[in-house]
């Protein structure tokens, strides 16, 4: 096939031999298996901005940060250098993660390198060594429903005490993998400190993933994982070995009426008392 212009440079340059085809396209890039010497791999090349349909990144940006303080600087006021540092950041965030959860036990695809808008990394493939499927395509039965919905909430546990939530977590973001699900598609994963959308998006992507397991195994519908990892993290009890329930309870409180009402009371009896002061003082 005609090899993309992004990935040109990648064959000249000697570290891909050939495209084979496209895999996938999505919203900000489109995936091309490659052939890398005797290695089959996956080369993801990220859309320009000017055509990525992926309209909320601004959601997924709160929070992310650079070293470079000028870099920082334009970034946050929006200049032209700065909108190419933003598109910049954008595109590396998701080798960075790679790397940062592969370290943390996650399963996601090896990353080889990232070049100029290029991220080269792993082919995840199936028991025969064929490309995976995604989690949507496939057909499970309940036990391995039930474990794999286990194992994917124990990825997210391991992302979250990274400091890491996916963001866009789905069906359709999960290959089958000869040894299990695999996470990928990670642009836009989000800083779970210092995002105000993280909750949210926490409970989204779990949402998402036990809806799809519960087509399967309807006991999992009941669960809360989302409420049960979030409260951990905001304790600062999470850790990767932690072993979840899928139970949460609200703790519900009932007001104390009578305590409230005296408070209310004591403060206009010292509003009234200053009020008279200032009368007595002439003010």
């Amino acid at each position: 096939m005609k090899t993309p212009k992004r990935i040109q440079p990648l064959i000249e340059d000697g570290l891909i031999d050939e495209v084979i085809r496209p895999l996938m396209s999505g919203k900000e890039a489109t995936v091309y298996l490659v052939r890398c010497g005797e290695n089959k791999r996956c080369a993801k090349v990220y859309k320009d901005v000017a055509i990525r349909s992926f309209k909320q990144a601004v959601q997924y940006q709160e929070g992310r940060k650079v070293r470079n303080s000028r870099r920082q600087r334009a970034m946050d006021k929006g200049s032209r250098f700065g909108r190419e540092q933003q598109e910049k950041v954008w595109q590396s965030t998701e080798y960075d993660a790679l790397y940062r959860l592969r370290n943390a036990g996650v399963k996601v695809p090896e990353p080889i390198g990232f070049f100029d808008g290029v991220l080269l990394m792993e082919l995840i493939t199936d028991e025969s060594g064929d490309v995976a499927p995604r989690l949507n395509d496939v057909l499970i039965p309940t036990e391995r429903a039930l474990g794999d919905h286990a194992t994917m909430m124990h990825y997210v546990l391991r992302m979250l005490c990274e400091g890491l939530v996916h963001g866009d977590l789905s069906e359709f973001n999960v290959l089958m993998a000869a040894d299990g699900p695999v996470i990928i598609d990670l642009p836009q994963v989000v800083d779970a400190a210092g995002n105000n959308n993280a909750p949210t998006m926490l409970a989204r992507d779990v949402a998402n993933i036990t809806r799809y397991y519960a087509y399967y195994a309807p006991e999992l519908a009941d669960t809360r994982y989302a409420e049960e990892l979030w409260a951990l993290h905001e304790a600062g009890a999470l850790h990767p070995e932690l072993k979840l329930t899928g139970k949460f309870t609200t703790e519900e409180r009932h007001a104390d009426v009578d305590s409230v009402l005296v408070q209310i009371q004591e403060a206009y009896r010292e509003e009234m008392a200053r009020r008279e002061r200032l009368r007595e003082n002439g003010m």
